[in-house]
């Protein structure tokens, strides 16, 4: 089962406040995860869809392309949203989890065969951030190998326990799902990327031409 955490998106991307009012952030957070949604739809070899979330948009976006929502306290951390997630997945016999976030616009449905193809019976495939320090994809066969533990600098314990388990563990480089979109100079880079989508027309919309220098305060 893919799985995507959703927190309450009208409190998203704080770290964007010094350039965007709750408002715009909040539109922000919509689009980007509609956008992520989208793609997996469009995914023909993939697993069911789970969204992990008591937020009203994304339940309405769930039962839009008629995927499943595992309901979680508003107040719950991802790291223990996606726990109770994982323990529901092997609850229903489930035997692999694949989690993404929702604040990766540009990811791509070749990214997502990707990860399929490289996924190891029994192991798990990570895929950083673009900086390396997080982690925006991670697959687990079986759904509960080892803990997820979320945060900005995730992708090294990831590392460690994935390795830990003595299983396979492939690490990819997918630039359109390593980009999530936190910081000043990530809206840039999405405005900036080649595409159309509903998070990027947002950001070229609002013409931040001082985005640059906001970026590097």
């Amino acid at each position: 089962m893919i799985l995507v955490p959703v927190k309450n998106l009208a409190h998203a991307k704080q770290r964007l406040a010094p350039l965007l009012d709750a408002s715009a952030r909040t539109k922000l957070a919509q689009a980007m995860l509609f956008d992520v949604l989208e793609t997996l739809a469009a995914c023909s070899n993939r697993p069911e869809v789970g969204l992990v979330t008591s937020d009203p948009f994304a339940i309405d976006a769930a039962r839009h392309f008629k995927f499943e929502v595992i309901a979680a306290d508003s107040n719950r951390s991802e790291t223990d949203a996606i726990d109770m997630a994982t323990k529901f997945c092997e609850s229903r016999g489930i035997d692999h989890t694949l989690v993404i976030p929702g604040d990766i616009p540009l990811i791509q449905t070749n990214e997502l065969e990707m990860i399929f193809q490289a996924a190891p019976s029994q192991g798990s495939v990570l895929v950083p951030s673009a900086d390396g320090r997080g982690t925006n994809a991670v697959w687990r066969s079986p759904a509960g190998l080892f803990p997820l533990l979320f945060g900005n600098d995730s992708f090294k314990p990831h590392l460690a326990a994935a390795r830990a388990t003595e299983k396979p563990c492939i690490v990819l480089s997918l630039p359109g799902i390593a980009l999530d979109v936190d910081w000043p100079s990530d809206l840039q880079q999405l405005a900036a990327a080649p595409g159309d989508t509903r998070a990027q027309r947002l950001a070229r919309e609002w013409e931040l031409l001082d985005l640059a220098l906001v970026a590097n305060q």
